[in-house]
C-alpha cells in the first residue's frame, strides 16, 4: 500500500523483483532494432524516462508515477498492461474506456456521434416513429446507462438529420436512374385518407444494368383538391422535372377513373413537345389489369347483391357486441364439422381478394 500512496518517483531498489532481470546484461546488436513495443496501446498511459546508467530503459507512469524497466525482448508490455488495468489513481473516465479486444491487448472504446445519429435516424425511419421519440426519458435513461458518453439529440434535430438523408438518398436514386440506358415505366395513384385528406404517390419501375427489376417509390405527397384530370397532370409532370426523367418515360399506369383519362392526354402531349415518348406516346398509358379485374368482379356480385348484403349486415351485428360473438360461438360448438377458426370477415367492396 505504501508504494501505491506515494507520488514521488520510487528509487531503484524498489522497482518490483519480477520486472528486473539480470539488469547488467545486454544483448549486442539490440540498440541498433527498431523498439516494436512502442506501438502497443499501453504507452498512452505511461512515458518513457530514458536509459539508466546498467543500460535498460525505463518508463513512468502518467497518473501515480511508478516506474517499470522496459526496452527490448527482456522486458515486454505485459506488466505495464497488467499496472493500467489496477492502478487506482487514473481517472474514473479513462478507465471506463478500456475494455480488451480478442488478443488481450487494451484497447479504447469510442462512440461515433455520427454513426449514432444515423442509426437512431433509420430505426426511426424503419418503424415510423415519432420525432419526439429520441426525447422520451425512459430511451434517455437506458442510452445513458448504456453509454453515458452517447449524446442523446433532439427532435428537431433528427427531423434534420432525417431531410439530409433524404435528399442523399434521393441523389443516389436518381444518378442510378441516370445511369440505365433503357425507359422507365410509372404507376400513379390517387386516394383519400380515413381523414377525407388527398394523398399522390408516384412509382417508378425499370430494369438495372444488372437486369435485375427495380421498383421505388418517387414521391408521396398530399394532395388538395380539385383532383381534376388537368391538375393531376400538372404534379406529375413537376415530379418528373424534379427527377429530370421528361425524357425517360416509357409508359404511366393508371386505374379507369374518368380523371384518369383526362391526365394522361394532358402528361402525353407535353411529354411528346420533350421528345421523350416512343412511338408518338400510342404505347404511354396503360390500364391498370387489377382495376379492370376488380369492375368485372364488381358486376357480376350484382347478380346476387341482396343476399351479400343481408350477409354483410348479419355480419356487422354479431361483431358489434362481444357479447353476440360469445353467444355465436357457442352455437357453432353445436356442429362439430364447422371450421370457426377463422372467425368472421367482411369482405372490401373495392378490394373484392382482401379483407378485414
Amino acid at each position: 500500500m505504501a508504494e501505491e500512496n506515494s507520488n514521488i518517483p520510487l528509487s531503484e531498489n524498489e522497482i518490483e523483483e519480477d520486472d528486473i532481470e539480470k539488469q547488467s546484461e545486454t544483448v549486442e546488436g539490440e540498440k541498433n532494432k527498431k523498439d516494436k513495443t512502442t506501438t502497443a496501446d499501453c504507452w498512452k498511459y505511461f512515458t518513457k524516462i530514458g536509459v539508466n546508467k546498467d543500460g535498460i530503459e525505463r518508463a513512468r507512469c502518467n497518473s501515480c508515477n511508478r516506474i517499470y524497466l522496459t526496452g527490448g525482448r527482456k522486458y515486454g508490455t505485459s506488466h505495464l498492461n497488467r499496472h493500467v488495468m489496477k492502478c487506482y489513481k487514473r481517472k474514473t473516465e479513462d478507465v471506463g474506456q478500456i475494455i480488451l479486444d480478442m488478443q488481450g491487448k487494451l484497447k479504447g472504446k469510442k462512440i461515433n456521434q455520427v454513426v449514432h445519429r444515423e442509426l437512431l435516424s433509420n430505426l426511426i425511419i424503419r418503424h415510423n416513429f415519432l420525432y419526439k421519440f429520441v426525447e422520451y426519458p425512459e430511451l434517455r435513461t437506458w442510452i445513458n446507462y448504456l453509454c453515458p458518453d452517447a449524446i442523446m439529440i433532439s427532435r428537431n434535430i433528427v427531423k434534420a438529420d432525417i431531410g439530409r438523408m433524404y435528399i442523399k438518398e434521393k441523389t443516389v436514386l436518381k444518378g442510378l436512374l441516370d445511369s440505365i440506358p433503357s425507359k422507365i415505366c410509372l404507376t400513379t395513384y390517387l386516394w383519400t385518407s380515413i381523414n377525407t385528406e388527398g394523398f399522390i404517390s408516384l412509382t417508378t419501375n425499370f430494369v438495372d444494368l444488372n437486369w435485375k427489376l427495380n421498383s421505388k417509390l418517387l414521391n408521396f405527397c398530399h394532395m388538395p383538391p380539385p383532383h381534376t384530370g388537368f391538375v393531376l397532370s400538372k404534379k406529375i409532370y413537376e415530379f418528373l422535372q424534379d427527377w429530370e426523367l421528361e425524357k425517360k418515360i416509357f409508359s404511366i399506369t393508371l386505374d379507369n377513373a374518368s380523371a384518369n383519362d383526362v391526365l394522361q392526354n394532358t402528361l402525353r402531349s407535353q411529354l411528346i413537345l420533350q421528345n421523350g415518348l416512343i412511338c408518338g406516346g400510342e404505347l404511354f398509358h396503360v390500364r391498370c389489369c387489377a382495376h379492370i379485374l376488380n369492375l368485372i368482379v364488381q358486376e357480376g356480385l350484382k347478380v346476387f347483391g341482396e343476399a351479400l348484403n343481408q350477409i354483410r349486415n348479419s355480419i356487422k351485428y354479431v361483431r358489434g357486441l362481444e357479447s353476440r360473438m360469445v353467444k355465436f360461438k357457442q352455437c357453432l360448438e353445436k356442429f362439430s364439422d364447422i371450421d370457426v377458426s377463422c372467425g368472421l370477415c367482411l369482405g372490401v367492396p373495392t378490394r373484392w381478394t382482401q379483407f378485414t
